[in-house]
């Protein structure tokens, strides 16, 4: 048995892509469930991606494609249908949100809002954690979690090391390295407060409109949300920073001179920085007040997915007026986005359209709702619960690309509006704190060595279970005075 189980930890990706094989052929050929065809094939092929994902079988994307090759050869659809999910118009709003990000970073105005940020809110080592919290989790409402991550993670370091050089007897720099690094991965994710900020934000979304034609307005969602988004972060403040992870650093010279010298070494703002912050402003603008401007006018209507592509194009067209003589973005650029991430979205919503075609939702929602409570709010918290845990050990994005379909399965069993567990769970996968592979963001800071695995249990589990309580609320009595389906 020590031999088997060394000979499978060796061989960890093979064994994998093995046990989905096995998984596949058992659904296919026993139909231990006596689906109907259609049902049996769709069910073996969604074991086989789902394992493949969970266990870290081939990367994700390469997963996405799988529908591509498998439904046609299975005859569960033809390919024109299947690669037709893989252009859904959500896939191409969060393509616009990853342009403009790539804009952002690539003229540093990302560390300029940064710096500001701390400059205002001064060098006590209490404050400077407060100040990245604010910056990221600003910046993560309209880029994604792990760009920004990424964004603020250089700055962190430098400024931990600032830190560590300044010499305060009373300090204690390990709580201030410990306490910064979590800030950066946890006010990302929490950063949910808008449609694009997270990628399982924009997969539930696009789930909804796909499978009920109905269209969550971004400034909707920014109404509820923001505030949800605010409350977490001020939790993450309360609990890293003024419970666990105490730093009693004072306000000091050396950190301010640091935060003055980088402004100074950046100067003022530069014209390609001022032009993608107007595009940026603009589009934001946009998203919020799209609703009334279609209201005011009937020659054209605008959409989400329009301005955000709109603002993406427009970075290639307009000069960055420095003197290259280039444009603000070139098409060399972007060679650096996330392309796999596009790829997942189309791989879930063709999975998720194929379940849900088969009729295999409905009735798996059918007897998880005869086999649970029938209380709404008991539920949600069920539902959120079960979603954060679950997203510790696996992808959120995939994981909501899963489960979007069975909660509304069970919320129209349960005859309540599908959104009602179906945006808790989406913002409970987006919340893991506990583990480094819960989140991307987790895994960048995890991976800086200022974090232990004993710290991030216990700071996660205290701040998992403040968003299970924070998220069950909001979603219970706010979510449906703004954002909710006429019926399920």
């Amino acid at each position: 048995m020590r031999y088997f189980i060394e000979l499978i930890r060796k061989n960890e990706k093979p064994a994998a892509m093995l046990l989905g094989m096995l998984l596949f052929l058992t659904l296919k050929f026993w139909n231990p469930f006596s689906l109907d065809d259609k049902a049996c094939m769709v069910l073996a092929a969604a074991a086989l991606m789902i394992s493949w994902w969970v266990l870290d079988a081939l990367p994700l994307p390469v997963v996405a494609l799988l529908p591509i090759v498998l439904f046609p050869l299975l005859h569960i659809n033809t390919i024109k249908e299947v690669t037709s999910s893989y252009a859904d118009s959500m896939i191409f709003l969060f393509l616009g949100g990853f342009l403009i990000a790539l804009a952002i970073e690539k003229w540093s105005l990302h560390k300029r809002i940064a710096l500001n940020i701390i400059r205002v809110m001064g060098t006590n080592g209490d404050r400077i954690i407060l100040g990245f919290i604010i910056a990221t989790g600003f910046l993560s409402f309209w880029l994604s979690n792990t760009a920004t991550t990424m964004m603020m993670f250089p700055i962190a370091l430098s400024v931990i090391k600032v830190m560590k050089e300044n010499s305060q007897p009373q300090a204690n720099k390990k709580n201030f390295a410990l306490a910064l690094m979590m800030s950066i991965a946890y006010a990302s994710n929490f950063g949910f407060g808008t449609i694009i900020s997270t990628p399982p934000n924009v997969a539930y979304v696009a789930y909804i409109q796909e499978r009920f034609g109905y269209t969550i307005g971004f400034a909707n969602w920014m109404l509820v949300f923001a505030p949800l988004s605010i409350c977490m972060e001020a939790s993450l403040y309360l609990v890293t920073v003024k419970w666990l992870f105490p730093n009693h650093i004072k306000k000091n010279e050396e950190s301010r001179a640091f935060v003055k010298n980088e402004l100074r070494v950046m100067g003022k703002m530069s014209t390609p920085e001022k032009r993608v912050l107007t595009i940026f402003c603009l589009t934001v603008f946009l998203w919020i007040s799209k609703d009334i401007i279609n209201a005011m006018q009937d020659m054209v209507e605008l959409h989400d997915t329009m301005i955000a592509m709109a603002g993406g194009i427009f970075l290639f067209i307009i000069p960055a007026g420095n003197k290259e003589r280039r444009n603000i973005l070139e098409w060399e650029d972007s060679s650096q986005l996330a392309w796999g991430i596009l790829l997942l979205f189309g791989g879930g919503i063709a999975l998720a359209k194929e379940l849900e075609n088969a009729g295999l939702l409905n009735m798996l929602g059918t007897f998880i709702a005869s086999n649970s409570t029938k209380q709404p709010l008991l539920m949600i918290i069920i539902i959120a619960t079960v979603s954060i845990f679950m997203s510790e050990v696996m992808s959120n994005l995939a994981q909501v690309i899963v489960m979007a379909p069975v909660v509304t399965a069970i919320a129209v069993a349960m005859n309540i509006d599908p959104m009602m567990l179906g945006i808790p769970m989406t913002l409970a996968a987006n919340s893991a704190s506990m583990l480094p592979m819960g989140t991307p963001p987790n895994a960048i800071v995890f991976a800086s060595g200022h974090i232990q695995l004993k710290d991030m249990l216990k700071a996660g589990l205290v701040l998992n279970l403040i968003a299970i309580a924070l998220i069950s609320i909001f979603c219970y009595f706010l979510q449906p005075l703004i954002i909710g389906l006429i019926a399920p």
